[in-house]
């Protein structure tokens, strides 16, 4: 999950290094945000989620959710497709499939679950190797939106530092008032004026850098935003690998296999892992890239307060009921049982949600309440700590 703007840097990093301008440029900075076009979608989706069939429900989230469709190495390909018979460019047709793909990996790479093989498999996964937060992915995508808005403020004169006789560099390297003795200057002009000269030629200096820059910018174009490109590439696969071998190792040391999907960054160098350690525990480890398991802790599957008989049969059928429902964001439930006036509650969330502070994807908490008597059924979701809602039957059967 990497920011809008950082986006729309990565489409410019493209379109400088294929060497693309005009209509076409920006073009390839709007396919660069169009995945994420997919809030769009989705509210047209809530809309209409709950007057349909659960398997139809179902099918149109694949579509119109968020980080579904849109977000697939399919939907690249085929508005690539689509850019291609309109115009027949290659070189635009190639940046565009970049810019929708490089979006689709930078999110793959950080914290949210995809479909990234849809249609063609419903089948969730995320590297989840970088922190949503990381400064390369974060940082580097905003020079060329920096860089470009330089430009335009040097086209549109901004950076002219007076009034009437603009103080330019050229002018700059001659000392108006050579020849005249200290006290004439002094004489001549106030302090305020004196001031405002200070400011301009300190502003001149900065304009010098920048002037600077931009000129080598211009002169290394092409291999200026590709090596960030590269970089990029080099950054966000140096973590997959490491957190390949890191995870592979820590699995040999418990005795069990971690699943790579199911870890989760929560910083820049450490990230969250768990396994099921036995029939009533989870195993969460606390993991840093430097030394290896910092910390480990147990967590309790199923927990009951008070005597409530069949306890553990009313939270697998929250479970059943939860496996139907897309998307499938609590990789490991845990239930908390209760009752009060003859209804049973559970409560369902990820063991690892306590854990995480920033932005987790699996923060989301059901509370399911069944009758004793009819067994009929209500289900409230909370979701990133916003008010808790009722959700609608098809949701589940």
């Amino acid at each position: 999950m990497v920011n809008t703007i950082s986006h729309i840097g990565i489409g410019l990093l493209l379109a400088h290094s294929l060497g693309l301008k005009g209509k076409k440029r920006l073009g390839l900075v709007l396919l660069s945000i169009i995945p994420d076009l997919d809030y769009v979608s989705y509210s047209l989706f809530t809309l209409i989620s709950g007057s349909v069939s659960h398997e139809a429900r179902n099918q149109l989230f694949y579509l119109l959710g968020h980080r579904e469709f849109t977000h697939s190495i399919f939907f690249a390909f085929l508005v690539a497709l689509l850019i291609w018979f309109r115009t027949k460019d290659r070189a635009f047709a190639f940046g565009g499939f970049q810019a929708l793909f490089l979006h689709i990996l930078l999110d793959y790479t950080t914290i949210a679950k995809m479909r990234p093989f849809y249609p063609f498999s419903t089948n969730e996964s995320a590297l989840r190797a970088l922190y949503p937060f990381d400064p390369v992915i974060n940082v580097i995508p905003l020079l060329p939106v920096f860089i470009v808005a330089a430009e335009y403020m040097k086209n549109r004169d901004k950076w002219s530092l007076g009034t009437g006789d603009k103080w330019n560099l050229k002018n700059a390297k001659r000392w108006p008032f050579e020849g005249m003795e200290s006290w004439s200057l002094k004489k001549r002009y106030s302090l305020k004026n004196r001031d405002m000269l200070s400011r301009k030629l300190s502003g001149l200096k900065k304009l010098s850098v920048l002037n600077g820059f931009h000129g080598f910018v211009n002169r290394h174009e092409g291999k200026f935003y590709a090596s960030f490109i590269l970089v990029l590439l080099v950054w966000t696969t140096i973590f997959p690998i490491a957190k390949i071998l890191l995870i592979d190792s820590i699995s040999r040391e418990e005795g069990t296999e971690i699943s790579y999907n199911d870890t989760y960054p929560i910083s820049i160098d450490k990230f969250l892992a768990a396994y099921s350690y036995d029939d009533a525990r989870y195993k969460l480890l606390k993991v840093s890239y430097w030394s290896g398991v910092e910390k480990s802790f147990y967590v309790e599957k199923v927990t009951v307060t008070g005597d409530i008989p069949n306890a553990s049969a009313y939270a697998e059928r929250a479970g059943r009921l939860y496996g139907n429902s897309v998307p499938q964001a609590i990789d490991y439930p845990v239930y908390s049982v209760s009752e009060k006036d003859g209804a049973v509650t559970v409560i369902l969330s990820d063991a690892r949600n306590p854990y995480v502070k920033n932005w987790p994807y699996f923060d989301t908490v059901y509370r399911f309440v069944f009758d004793r008597e009819s067994g009929e059924y209500e289900v409230y979701e909370s979701h990133y700590g916003r008010a808790e809602k009722k959700l609608d039957k098809n949701y589940f059967e």
